[in-house]
């Protein structure tokens, strides 16, 4: 609640990644509504389901089109990030395709489940006073679009995202280190806009900058790029106001630092479920014992309690707004 209220009330926190972070805390929001008090109810009583089977039904569609909706959010965002690292030029450009995405990630999810409301689970000597998925071959296909395709697909775009901020800080670096200062002699193009406190030599050196990859030492040069920002758009020559519209925000930057530790979480807490899952599908014979198949599920639906956590540890943006509004609430 915390998260979706920041993001919708403070506008530092209303950027592109942020929006995916927005769409994430939703689904873990709803999922916590939705679907845990159910299964509260399902494990006080032993694990036998007391309620009507389209009650069961409904759950179980609830539960797989939230959960598909977590890892599709996590997709999306790898997506939106290697877009912004690779092609910035057009990613400054692209104001809607972030919401194009989000909502494309709940119509997927959303169609991964729809099969259980239209009559999947209505199978012959089903068993009333059990609330699970019976389709064997639907758990493999659900398992295998909301989490076996996914993942791999996520890890392989973020591993290229980081590897191309690698190459852009050390290129950067390097033609910083190799660049000597010029003083043009005779006629030549009009004077520099002058920085704010400082000389105008330095504005070619900030031209060159960019932000600083996530997980890469501090550059030299990030003071002279914060003078460049405060410099007005009408002032810069051309090709400056191109590379300040490429940039990536320092605000997009701190979230991509966390977005990893969403991803890693994500993983440790959603692989031994699916891996279980699939399991039992292919192997009716093998024997998993209930309290793993428990352990497993609320291992994963711990996921969607971690996430806050992690932002507010992670994001000073994020833990100072959620000070704010608990300081406001108490």
């Amino acid at each position: 609640s915390l998260v979706c209220l920041s993001v919708a009330s403070e506008r530092t926190l209303q950027t592109p990644t942020n929006y995916f972070i927005l769409s994430l805390a939703a689904a873990d929001l709803l999922l916590a509504l939705l679907v845990l008090p159910l299964f509260v109810y399902s494990e006080v009583h032993g694990g036998e389901w007391l309620l009507s089977p389209r009650l069961c039904d409904a759950l179980m569609a609830m539960d797989v089109m939230l959960c598909t909706a977590s890892i599709f959010n996590l997709c999306a965002i790898s997506v939106d990030r290697f877009v912004a690292v690779t092609v910035p030029l057009s990613y400054g450009r692209q104001g809607r395709r972030q919401l194009l995405l989000i909502g494309a990630t709940w119509l997927l999810s959303a169609a991964v489940a729809a099969p259980v409301l239209f009559g999947l689970n209505d199978v012959r000597g089903r068993d009333p006073a059990v609330c699970r998925l019976e389709d064997r071959d639907y758990v493999v296909y659900s398992s295998v679009c909301s989490f076996f395709l996914p993942c791999p697909l996520m890890l392989l775009l973020y591993w290229a995202t980081f590897r191309g901020l690698r190459r852009w800080g050390a290129a950067r670096r390097a033609k910083l280190h190799a660049q000597v200062p010029r003083r043009p002699s005779g006629p030549g193009p009009p004077p520099l806009p002058e920085l704010p406190g400082g000389p105008r030599d330095s504005l070619p050196r900030a031209l060159d900058c960019a932000d600083p990859a996530p997980g890469l030492p501090g550059d030299p040069c990030s003071e002279d790029c914060a003078a460049l920002d405060a410099i007005p758009e009408g002032a810069l020559p051309p090709h400056a106001r191109r590379r300040r519209r490429a940039k990536i925000t320092s605000r997009e930057r701190k979230a991509m630092r966390v977005l990893p530790v969403v991803v890693g979480a994500f993983l440790v807490c959603w692989t031994p479920f699916f891996v279980v899952h699939i399991t039992r599908a292919l192997c009716p014979a093998c024997a998993v014992p209930p309290r793993l198949v428990s352990a497993v599920t609320w291992l994963g639906y711990v996921n969607s309690a971690l996430n806050p956590v992690i932002y507010t540890v992670f994001n000073a943006e994020f833990r100072t707004v959620f000070r704010k509004a608990l300081n406001l609430g108490c």
